[in-house]
């Protein structure tokens, strides 16, 4: 398995639903940000100055969109003041314009993934209108992130 990323998201009280724990729909929130963080800050040996993150290689013009998303409720998040909650994600695949990234969301250091989730990224050219595909460069930054499929239950 190649490096994985983690990263810490703190919880808000909007994303706590009647019964006390973070709604489904915030989980996903929880995700995407953790995404975001991934695709531009995730660590990368030997990059330029002023570069940083796992897109860093992408052509200007060109951007992340989500294709597809699967995820699975593992246990309840509940929501601890100033504890936030753990994200580990890593690529999956990697195709010739898209990519999968694989993730877990911990409640606790150590403890067991609370959500899995996999969610497929298509680089999207903006100036041509169709999908960008993914550089040399861009593949090796993916391949040093390469990993197993996330584990579900279905």
């Amino acid at each position: 398995m190649g490096d994985t990323f983690t990263t810490r998201i703190q919880a808000r009280y909007r994303d706590i639903n009647l019964a006390g724990h973070v709604d489904n729909v915030e989980a996903v929130r929880v995700l995407d940000e953790a995404r975001l963080e991934f695709f531009r800050f995730a660590p990368l040996p030997g990059l330029p100055t002023g570069q940083t993150g796992l897109l860093h290689a992408v052509d200007d013009g060109v951007s992340e969109l989500v294709a597809s998303q699967a995820i699975e409720y593992h246990a309840e998040m509940r929501f601890v003041p100033y504890q936030p909650f753990l994200a580990t994600l890593w690529v999956t695949r990697i195709g010739s314009s898209s990519f999968t990234v694989g993730a877990e969301i911990r409640v606790e250091e150590g403890g067991a993934p609370a959500v899995a989730w996999e969610c497929v990224n298509v680089l999207w050219d903006h100036r041509a209108q169709t999908a960008w595909r993914l550089s040399d460069a861009v593949r090796a930054d993916l391949e040093r992130y390469l990993g197993d499929p996330v584990s579900m239950r279905r």
